[in-house]
């Protein structure tokens, strides 16, 4: 069952807002997402919380500018997603402005698993780096760090990820999550993390006079804030108000025209118009392109389309990209289905946690299945697939998504602590983990997960909630409010806005044998709504929970409700 419940909106918060030159209905909507004053609405750099409150963050640029200075070789360890891609892109861009022999390593996946592994040290040693910094990765890399050691290897950590037990033993680790870093953006992503060391590197530089010696020119890193915008909406991290000030920069750069080829170039075979740049173009258009060169083959495709100058071969990337999106989402369809067969015969009602696994799925695919079984069951889930291609090694690799009352990260620490043997490696957020486990440990796994999330989450917890905004005036139900609405910046932790109201049903029809397409009535006003994945029948007066959009067709704009849920009114 699903039940609609409306946000609560501070009053005084609202007004001091209204007060402070927001939009009604802005200060109404700001105030419900936590914002307490105008200031946390700033999007000027120089609102940008300061690099030195990062631990490590000093001694990074110094290991950095002490390499560039001796001509040192460097290595960027890059993760095999969006984060990662424009993490290690801007690492490369940057470091490359300041003088540096950089290159980077993707890992493939499929071969080398997640992580500063030390297989992946050893594939890297063959490049002879005397530097190695991962970028959205290796705060989990005891073992790798160790083998860099052994080899010679400086080792500079930026990641984002919550920490383990222990931290490898590396010359410099840059991570908010780290023990005692006070840096106040938890969530900032991995691409944050590499833009926050290029900062400090420009600054340290700068203190040592390497530019005016070197006849440098020192580097715009704000050109970069495109890539940050992308690798954070995409990354589905919390934005706070310093990742809505990154976004917001990066938007900004993006709607002028003034970004990198490779992004251009996403936005052309995408189809959509980069002068209208959104959150949502970046969450579900640029970023699953890019992710899928790291969910079907190697991330190093994705990487080469943004550190490119050329738009040309950007373009021949990209197109590249689009067609491995279209095979993924061919598999992640066909998954898909099978997982919802299966669920078909499971009683839901009993089982807290859904673990799921194939022996014909494609690792590459799993989170994102993981995903859409979450949303349609409320229940946290994890899908897993073989380790390996034939199944050689006997391992399965699993990913998880979670619903908001559930840690997913926290409950495999807790599983691993209760049953020692049966998880082999694990990481992650609270909304997302991965992890490995032996093929046949797995219904041991399935069974524990159930119990560990049946102890920690209420029945309440399990029971489908969509937040609402609350009814929205017929006076703002208009085309300008809606092109408002999408062009401000929204995501994870800062929802888009979802209002709720009674309408009477003029007409209805499915689309494509999937899609419901409504006509509503509101007092005098007639609205065309959609509701996708959806071919039910809806009564003649119905309660719904919409987005306000736009759409286009055939040169004309229109509003359109974007239902995401309905039932009888």
């Amino acid at each position: 069952m699903t039940r609609i419940v409306q946000r609560s909106v501070p009053q005084q918060a609202a007004r001091q807002l209204h007060n402070a030159g927001q939009h009604p209905l802005f200060a109404r909507l700001f105030a419900a997402r936590g914002v307490a004053h105008v200031d946390e609405l700033k999007t000027d750099l120089n609102a940008l919380l300061p690099p030195a409150g990062l631990k490590g963050i000093d001694a990074g640029a110094r290991l950095l500018a002490d390499a560039i200075e001796a001509g040192s070789r460097m290595l960027i360890v890059a993760d095999y997603d969006c984060d990662g891609a424009t993490a290690c892109a801007v690492g490369m861009r940057a470091l490359r402005s300041m003088g540096a022999r950089v290159s980077y390593l993707v890992p493939n996946r499929f071969e080398y698993g997640y992580g500063l592994t030390p297989a992946i040290v050893d594939l890297a040693a063959g490049l002879e780096p005397e530097l190695l910094i991962t970028v959205d990765n290796g705060i989990a890399s005891i073992e790798g760090v160790a083998r860099a050691r052994e080899l010679g290897m400086a080792t500079l950590i930026t990641d984002h990820h919550l920490p383990g037990d222990s931290l490898p033993e590396a010359d410099v680790i840059i991570n908010p999550n780290q023990p005692g870093c006070d840096f106040p953006s938890k969530c900032i992503a991995g691409v944050g993390v590499m833009f926050y060391v290029a900062l400090a590197l420009r600054a340290e530089l700068r203190e040592r006079g390497w530019f005016a010696a070197n006849d440098r020119a020192e580097p715009k890193l704000g050109e970069l804030l495109d890539l940050v915008a992308l690798g954070t909406v995409a990354d589905v991290v919390k934005l706070d108000a310093n990742n809505r000030i990154l976004v917001s920069q990066g938007l900004a750069r993006m709607r002028a025209g003034r970004m990198q080829a490779g992004l251009r170039a996403l936005f052309a075979v995408a189809a959509r118009e980069p002068a209208r740049a959104s959150t949502f173009d970046m969450g579900f258009a640029l970023g699953p392109r890019l992710n899928a060169a790291g969910r079907l083959t190697d991330m190093s495709l994705g990487i080469e389309c943004l550190i490119t100058d050329d738009f040309a071969r950007a373009m021949n990337i990209a197109q590249e990209l689009d067609q491995l999106n279209r095979q993924r989402r061919s598999i992640e369809e066909e998954m898909k289905d099978a997982a919802l067969a299966t669920l078909e015969f499971t009683e839901i009602g009993e089982q807290a946690g859904i673990s799921l696994y194939e022996p014909d799925w494609h690792q590459g695919v799993i989170g994102i299945v993981a995903g859409r079984i979450k949303e349609r069951a409320h229940r946290p889930t994890i899908a897993f697939a073989p380790a390996s291609s034939d199944g050689s090694t006997g391992e399965l690799k699993g990913s998880g998504r979670s619903i908001p009352a559930l840690h997913m990260r926290d409950a495999l620490d807790l599983i691993s602590k209760r049953h020692p043997d049966l998880i082999l490696k694990f990481g992650g957020h609270a909304m997302a983990a991965g992890l490995s486990i032996r093929e046949v440990d797995y219904p041991r796994f399935a069974t524990a997960f159930a119990e560990t999330v049946a102890e920690l989450l209420t029945p309440a917890d399990l029971q489908r909630c969509v937040e609402t905004d609350g009814a929205l005036e017929s006076g703002y139900m208009s085309l300008e409010m809606a092109r408002m609405l999408e062009a401000a910046i929204w995501g994870q932790g800062f929802a888009q806005p979802l209002f709720d109201d009674v309408f009477e049903v003029e007409s209805q029809r499915i689309l494509k044998e999937r899609h419901l397409k409504l006509r509503l009535r509101k007092g005098g006003n007639s609205f065309e709504a959609i509701q996708f994945n959806c071919a039910e029948s809806v009564p003649n007066r119905i309660r719904v929970a919409y987005r306000l959009s736009v759409n286009e067709y055939n040169g004309v704009a229109s509003v359109q409700l974007m239902l995401e849920h309905f039932e009888p009114a």
